[in-house]
């Protein structure tokens, strides 16, 4: 569609081509629902491509599936980033879902009855809207960091790739929680790293190992779906503690200091 031709109009218009988006899109496909899903990425799964090389799920393959298709891994690994975008891109093609990547939506706005999306040159008129993407692919940079000198490499979680674009020399990695503390431990095979931030704890027990993979990983699993939902007395009271002040770190725990040349600084 150009910009020379008039608004589209749609039922739903799905905004965010990742693990929501598709899981929504599968379900109005099932009703045999009028429906779009915008993507700003070019392909799905990007959004996964586009982080940290090492990055893997923090849950395992068995409650890593999508409705309709189970993860293609052994039930108690833990995919890695590009596994899980082949997964999600492999999805779509599966149930032919009518997707529109390379699309970013810039405004959505109400008249009358009807939404309104507008992308681009694109403008299209929906009954439904339905926002599922997230937000860290819009980073944070604190005002601090202009300040610092210009000769230091800074990078921002969604930059980093590897220990391969830093200098020699220390890394103070600024953020303790899930993505601070793994690239911490990432940078600190080839660094002397810092890691400062507000410690949000920790899950009591390593993830990958046999007892974690069978009963530690089910007990959370239980306790997220069954116990802290908003359905049970004490799930909305603890959801915006966890909100506010993040949840416990998942595979790393920064007090075990796991690798030499790493150091946890807390937040001051």
């Amino acid at each position: 569609m150009d910009g020379t031709s008039g608004p589209e109009r749609v039922g739903t218009v799905v905004v965010g081509g990742g693990q929501s988006g598709l899981s929504v899109g599968y379900h109005l496909a099932k009703r045999d629902l009028d429906f779009v899903i915008l993507d700003a990425n070019h392909r799905i799964g990007d959004a996964w491509r586009k982080r940290w090389d090492s990055l893997r799920l923090f849950t395992q393959a068995r409650y890593s599936g999508l409705p309709g298709i189970p993860f293609p891994a052994p039930k108690s690994s833990y995919p890695t980033k590009d596994e899980m975008a082949d997964y999600l891109e492999a999805y779509a093609a599966r149930f032919n879902l009518p997707i529109r990547t390379g699309v970013r939506v810039d405004h959505l706005s109400r008249q009358g009855d009807l939404f309104i999306v507008n992308a681009g040159d694109r403008r299209l008129e929906a009954e439904n809207v339905l926002v599922v993407m997230s937000s860290h692919e819009s980073p944070w940079v604190p005002s601090l960091a202009q300040k610092l000198d210009a000769g230091l490499v800074q990078l921002h979680s969604a930059e980093y790739r590897n220990p391969s674009q830093l200098r020699e020399g220390g890394v103070l990695v600024v953020g303790a929680h899930d993505s601070g503390a793994e690239i911490a431990l990432d940078v600190a095979r080839e660094h002397p790293t810092w890691l400062s931030g507000r410690d949000p704890g920790h899950v009591p027990f390593r993830i990958e190992t046999p007892i974690g993979r069978r009963f530690g990983v089910p007990l959370v699993m239980f306790m997220f779906h069954h116990v802290l939902t908003v359905n049970t007395p004490i799930g909305p009271r603890v959801r915006p503690k966890l909100l506010r002040h993040a949840g416990p770190v998942v595979r790393v725990k920064p007090k075990a200091s796991p690798l030499p040349g790493s150091k946890e600084f807390p937040r001051s």
